[in-house]
């Protein structure tokens, strides 16, 4: 981040260090997140955050970590401003690291302005409630869980599970159906090791995402404060898009448990008293922090839409992170170890995922006229296919009737089909409705209840053109 001239305060020594965490006698007006200079013994200056202050005492975490502090030489130097993210158009293209600095090898950012990265509250009056499609090129998402613009839809995944290539190939292809638009992505990995690192700086330059993106990379290695960071530059940087360059910015952060994972190692740290699971009482409230940061503002053309990617440890969804995660979000897209199982790629589990803003985003204007209509068909198709499924393992498959078999036919040609799709291949909303449509023909006509007449006339294939 690029160094300014800033008016400093008092300088004070450091009582005590424990690992990254320095603490200093107190003085007044010191803030919450200020931003410090920390000068070592050696002579070797670092900057560090306040995260903690007390009557007497203030707590200081440094970022880069300190591994030996000289407590009579080592002196701390207040800054009087919290941490701050230089901003211009010239962030469009670049990757930076969990404190803003550049590590794509390109030049510092000629800022036009500092924002602070923890944001400004919208005033609610002139919030306005998500609507309007981001088409993903996924079509389990665009076909049955639609993302709209303003949206917080958490994606839940497991240990081992494909979220990484999800994250990327959803950075890869988002996209406006209206193409007069400006999009943006902001993507934000946090605490992931260095091979996942190379993969997604990999992934942004190679397909020319990066273009109209702007990375932030933490790795795992780095301190513990930068994870907190980390995201919160990430939301600035498309507050600064949305707000102030008028552009639809869909920001994705991955992963979320080792955000929530470094808060409990901080506040172990401080010597806080632990809540579920040894995660900070006060972690349901860090995290709305940052997700109620998306949304659409009266009178400002952009947006800012997130979509946060978190492992469940376990599998567990009733884990404290996805549990408190999805309070705050507006549905959630859950990945299946069963369908991974299978190989299909994306392994979105169809019954469990849900976006609750969906009928904001779909029909006639945003998608197609047809799409709730197979929305509803697929759900009912697939249900009983599965179910179906269940049945025959059980009384076996000679047992079932004709139209049992159908139904079972359907279920597998839809997670062929529909549910898999290849990595690197982006469906329009179009082609995905077709591909139901397809599907739909198998089954006899009298059962597409849940689809009007006219869309039946309209859409569905001949059964001597069915694919």
């Amino acid at each position: 981040m690029e160094a300014r001239q800033l008016f400093t305060r008092e300088t004070k020594a450091i009582s005590t260090a424990r690992r990254s965490l320095l603490v200093i006698e107190s003085i007044p007006g010191i803030r919450y997140n200020e931003i410090v200079e920390v000068q070592l013994g050696t002579g070797e200056n670092r900057v560090g955050q306040v995260i903690e202050v007390g009557k007497t005492t203030t707590v200081v975490q440094v970022f880069g970590g300190v591994s030996e502090v000289d407590l009579l030489n080592s002196r701390v130097r207040y800054r009087g401003e919290t941490l701050k993210l230089p901003v211009s158009p010239d962030i469009l293209g670049r990757i930076f690291d969990g404190s803003g600095n550049p590590i794509d090898g390109g030049p510092s950012i000629v800022a036009s302005a500092y924002h602070d990265i923890n944001g400004v509250p919208a005033n609610p009056a002139s919030r306005m409630p998500p609507a309007e499609f981001i088409e993903t090129g996924i079509s389990v998402m665009d076909g049955l869980n639609v993302l709209v613009r303003g949206q917080k839809l958490p994606l839940f995944s497991g240990s081992g599970l494909p979220h990484n290539r999800i994250a990327a190939q959803i950075v890869r292809q988002a996209a406006l159906k209206r193409k007069a638009e400006e999009f943006a992505i902001v993507f934000a990995a946090i605490g992931v090791s260095f091979d996942d690192a190379a993969y997604f700086i990999a992934n942004l330059e190679e397909t020319g995402a990066l273009n109209r993106a702007v990375g932030f990379i933490n790795t795992a290695s780095s301190p513990v404060i930068e994870r907190l960071s980390t995201p919160r530059l990430a939301l600035t940087a498309a507050e600064y898009l949305a707000w102030e360059r008028d552009m639809h910015v869909l920001v994705v952060l991955t992963d979320i448990t080792n955000y929530c994972d470094a808060l409990r190692e901080l506040a172990a740290m401080r010597g806080e008293i632990p809540s579920r699971r040894g995660y900070p009482g006060y972690m349901y409230t860090d995290l709305a922090t940052m997700y109620e940061r998306a949304g659409r503002i009266s009178g400002k053309e952009g947006s800012v839409t997130i979509l946060p990617i978190l492992t469940m440890p376990d599998d567990d969804i009733t884990h404290p992170i996805p549990d408190l995660t999805g309070y705050i979000t507006e549905g959630q897209i859950v990945l299946s170890r069963p369908l991974e199982r299978k190989r299909i790629y994306p392994a979105i589990d169809v019954f469990l995922s849900l976006s609750r803003m969906m009928k904001e985003g779909i029909g006639e204007g945003n998608t197609r006229e047809d799409h709730n209509n197979v929305f509803m068909q697929s759900y009912a198709m697939y249900a009983e296919g599965n179910y179906l499924r269940e049945i025959s393992t059980v009384i076996g498959s000679d047992a079932l009737s004709d139209r049992d078999r159908i139904y079972l036919s359907a279920a597998d040609r839809f997670e062929r089909e529909f549910i898999s799709q290849g990595e690197f291949e982006r469906r329009t909303v179009e082609e995905t409705l077709e591909i139901a449509w397809n599907i739909f023909s198998m089954i006899p006509r009298e059962d597409l209840k849940l689809i009007q007449e006219k869309y039946i006339q309209k859409y569905l294939p001949k059964k001597g053109k069915a694919q």
